[in-house]
C-alpha cells in the first residue's frame, strides 16, 4: 500500500493502495513494443475481495469473519465495518497539522493528496482509506502492517519516507514524502527505443537489490517489485530512486513459506506460482526489470496471464535479438543468474550488489550483510562433521574469481578489519537477521563450529565454508563445478582410486575412534567407502536452507496477480 507519490499524475489504478499511476488499464499488450510493459490495474488484495463478497450477499464469507469479534454491533440491520469500530491507535490531530490539497490519484479504496504541513510549509503526499472499506478485521490488519513495514523501513535513502500516521471517526491517514519524478517505467519509455543505456541501467538496479537486501534484513518481502512500483524523487537525471507500494509485503517467519500466489503478472518468480516463496522472489523481479531497462521488452510474455505464468515456468529469456549482441557478457551474465528458476540456485539481492556489472562505478561498502549468508553460517552448526570437512575442502580449491561476493560480507562483518570476525562482530552480524533472535550462546557455538583452528577467530578460508552457496556454484557453472568437487574429494583420496576409505578419511581429519558413524551421511550404497558421487551428493545438501522462507498469515491473503 504505502506510496510516494508524483505531482504529475491523476488518474491511477484501480489498487488499494490508491498509488498515483499514469495509466488505464491497457488493451491486449502487443509482443515487440518496448512501451506494451503494462500496469495493470490491481483490484485490490483484502479490501476488494471483502467489497465483492459483501456486495454480492456472501453473508457466510462475511458474517462468519466479522461476527469473530465481541465488539461486533448492528445499525439499522447492517454491520458497521470493521474499520469503523477500531481505534488503529494513531495520532488524532491530522487536520490540526496538515491542509489537503489537489488530488493525486485515486484507488478502489481511498484517495491520495498532496497535503501541505501548517507549521513548515512543507508539501507531503497523504494517503486517505476509508473506515467504511475496511469491513472485514484482515482489511484493518492490512493497514496497521503497512504503516509498521513503513516504519521499519524508515531512513533508507531509496525507499518512499513514512512521516507519521493519524485517524479519525471516519478516515485513516498515512503521511508520505512527496516525489514528484514520476514513474520508473515513464523514463524508460521516455528512452530512445525506450531502453536505458548499460552504465544507467546499472545505477537503476543498484538502487533496487540495496532496498531489497535491507528490506530481507529486516524480515521482509516487498513481493510486487515492479518499474511503477519505483518513483524518482524529482525530475532531475540523478535523482534517487525510491520504492514505493508495500501493500503485498509482509514479514518473514522463519521456517515457512509464502503460499498465496501474489504480485504482478510479468514480474512474478516461478516459486510464487508453485506456492512456495519468500525473499529470493524480490530477486527475480529484480531481474526482470534488468532486462526491461536493458532491451525495452518483457523477457516472458504471452497474450494471456496463464500463458505468461507457462513461460515464466517452462523457458529462458531470449538474449539473441537486438540488441542482445550489441550488449555486453557481464549485464547478460548478471540477469541470467537472477533469473535462475531454482531459487536455491539465485543470486541474492546482496550478493547481486557484489557483481562486477552492478559495482562498477559503485561502492563496494555500500554492500549490506546478506541474509544468505548469515542463514548459511547458522545451519554450518548443524551439519555433520563430515560435511563441514567436506566444505572446507571445497573452499580451499576456489578461486578468488567465485569467492567476491563472500569477500565483501567477509569484509562488512569484520568491522576492525583486522582479517578476523571476532565472537563480538559475529554476534553483531547476526543480531541484524532481525526474524532470528539468537541468544549469546547459540552465536558462541556458530563461532566455534566455524572456527576449524580454534583460535577464537574466524579467518577468510574458514568463513567460505560455512557460507558457500553449493547450489549457485552448480548451477551457473556445471563444467567448474565438476572440477571443483572432484577436487575437493581428492584431497580425501589420497591414492586415487576413486574411493575415500575411513583410512583416508582418519588421515585427512585427525579423528581417532570408529568413523562408521562419520561416513553413515554420505555412503549411500553402505560399501563402507565414498565415491566421487557420493561425495558430490553431500555437498549438494550444503548450501542455503529454505528454512528462511515464508507463509502467509492464516493462509488468506488473497492473489493480485496482475
Amino acid at each position: 500500500m504505502g506510496s510516494c507519490f508524483s505531482t504529475t499524475k491523476v488518474s491511477g489504478s484501480n489498487s488499494n493502495s490508491a498509488t498515483a499511476r499514469h495509466r488505464k488499464e491497457t488493451t491486449k499488450p502487443q509482443p515487440t513494443a518496448a512501451t506494451t510493459v503494462t500496469t495493470k490495474k490491481r483490484n485490490g488484495s483484502h479490501y476488494n475481495n471483502q467489497q465483492k463478497a459483501q456486495e454480492s450477499g456472501d453473508k457466510k464469507q462475511g458474517n462468519s469473519q466479522v461476527q469473530s469479534s465481541s465488539k461486533t454491533k448492528r445499525q439499522g440491520g447492517g454491520i458497521i465495518p470493521c474499520g469503523k469500530r477500531t481505534d488503529f491507535g494513531y495520532d488524532k490531530d491530522f487536520d490540526g497539522r496538515y491542509t489537503i490539497g489537489k488530488l493525486l490519484g485515486h484507488g478502489q479504496f481511498g484517495y491520495t493528496y498532496v497535503a501541505t504541513d501548517k507549521s513548515s510549509g512543507d508539501r507531503v503526499a497523504v494517503k486517505r482509506i476509508e473506515k467504511n472499506k475496511m469491513i472485514l478485521p484482515i482489511a484493518v490488519e492490512d493497514v496497521k502492517r503497512e504503516v509498521k513495514i513503513l516504519k521499519a523501513l524508515g531512513g533508507h535513502e531509496n525507499v518512499v519516507q513514512f512521516y507519521n500516521a493519524f485517524e479519525d471517526d471516519s478516515y485513516v491517514y498515512i503521511v508520505m514524502e512527496l516525489c514528484e519524478g514520476g514513474e520508473l517505467l515513464d523514463r524508460i519509455l521516455s528512452k530512445k527505443d525506450s531502453r536505458y543505456s548499460e552504465k544507467d541501467a546499472a545505477v537503476i538496479v543498484r538502487q533496487m537489490l540495496k532496498v531489497a537486501a535491507e528490506c530481507h534484513l529486516h524480515g521482509l518481502v516487498h513481493r510486487d517489485m515492479k518499474p511503477e512500483n519505483f518513483l524518482f524523487k524529482s525530475s532531475k537525471e540523478d535523482s534517487p530512486l525510491k520504492t514505493t507500494d508495500f501493500g503485498l509485503s509482509d514479514f518473514i517467519r522463519p521456517g515457512k513459506k509464502f503460499q498465496d500466489i501474489v504480485g504482478s503478472a510479468y514480474y512474478v518468480a516461478p516459486e510464487v506460482l508453485k506456492r512456495k516463496s519468500g525473499p529470493e522472489s524480490d530477486v527475480w523481479s529484480i531481474g526482470v526489470i534488468t532486462y526491461i531497462l536493458l532491451c525495452g521488452r518483457r523477457p516472458f510474455w504471452d497474450r494471456t496471464e496463464d500463458g505468461i505464468f507457462k513461460e515464466v515456468l517452462r523457458n529462458k529469456p531470449d538474449f539473441r535479438r537486438k540488441p542482445w549482441p550489441t550488449i555486453s557478457n557481464s549485464a547478460k551474465e548478471f540477469i541470467k543468474k537472477l533469473l535462475v528458476k531454482d531459487p536455491r540456485a539465485r543470486l541474492t539481492a546482496a550478493q547481486a550488489l557484489s557483481h562486477p556489472w552492478v559495482r562498477e562505478g559503485g561502492d563496494a561498502s555500500e554492500i549490506p550483510l546478506d541474509i544468505s549468508v548469515l542463514s548459511n553460517m547458522r545451519q554450518f552448526v548443524k551439519y555433520s562433521r563430515l560435511k563441514q570437512f567436506a566444505l572446507r575442502a571445497l573452499a580451499s580449491i576456489l578461486d578468488d574469481g567465485e569467492l567476491a561476493d563472500l569477500r565483501d560480507q567477509f569484509d562488512a562483518i569484520d568491522a576492525d578489519k583486522n582479517g578476523a570476525i571476532s565472537l563480538e562482530e559475529m554476534r553483531q552480524a547476526l543480531a541484524k537477521d532481525l526474524p532470528w533472535k539468537l541468544k549469546e550462546s547459540r552465536v558462541l557455538e556458530i563461532l566455534q563450529a566455524i572456527d576449524s583452528n580454534t583460535d577464537g577467530l574466524v579467518d577468510f578460508t574458514e568463513f567460505v565454508a560455512a557460507t558457500l552457496h553449493v547450489h549457485q556454484l552448480e548451477e551457473h557453472n556445471s563444467e567448474k563445478w565438476h572440477q571443483w568437487s572432484q577436487a575437493a574429494f581428492e584431497k580425501f583420496d589420497v591414492d586415487r582410486d576413486g574411493y575415500i576409505t575411513p583410512e583416508e578419511l582418519r588421515m585427512h581429519t585427525g579423528l581417532k575412534g570408529s568413523l562408521e558413524p562419520l561416513l553413515e551421511e554420505a555412503d549411500i550404497d553402505k560399501d563402507g567407502k565414498i565415491s566421487l558421487p557420493e561425495f558430490r551428493k553431500l555437498l549438494r545438501t550444503a548450501s542455503m536452507s529454505s528454512s528462511r522462507i515464508v507463509t502467509s498469515p492464516s493462509g488468506h491473503r488473497t492473489s493480485r496477480k496482475t
